[in-house]
């Protein structure tokens, strides 16, 4: 069982920046496979990024490359996501997920078991 957290969001200008993280709980974390999803109002759930359970590869949106970049600290049981350059559209909900996605993807909400409880993140034009 993992238990996942995110850190606070916020409220940030267009164009600036905001990294947020994602504790978890347990000591098979090392073990899984990382993700980030957004949910904005009214619309579906989806894909942000993802990293390997070593860091060794990296996954991202297309709306998001270039501008944001995961990344983990196995040794801190922590995966971050730093947000630069943010645009008015990247307000959501963010949430960090775990799991074992080499089987059906890193971009398929349905390859994570474990999900945090989201956090707001809004950005002003």
């Amino acid at each position: 069982q993992v238990q996942l957290v995110e850190s606070a969001g916020g409220l940030v200008q267009a164009g600036g920046s905001l990294r947020l993280s994602c504790a978890a709980s347990g000591r098979t974390f090392s073990t899984y496979g990382m993700g980030w999803f957004r949910q904005a109002p009214g619309k579906e759930r989806e894909f942000v990024a993802a990293i390997s359970w070593n860091g060794g590869n990296t996954f991202y949106a297309r709306s998001v490359k270039g501008r944001f970049t995961i990344s983990r600290d196995n040794a801190k049981n922590t995966v971050y996501l730093q947000m630069n350059s943010l645009k008015p559209e990247d307000t959501a909900v963010y949430y960090c997920a775990a799991g074992d996605p080499a089987l059906r993807g890193y971009r398929n909400p349905d390859s994570y078991d474990y999900w945090g409880q989201g956090t707001q993140v809004t950005v002003s034009s």
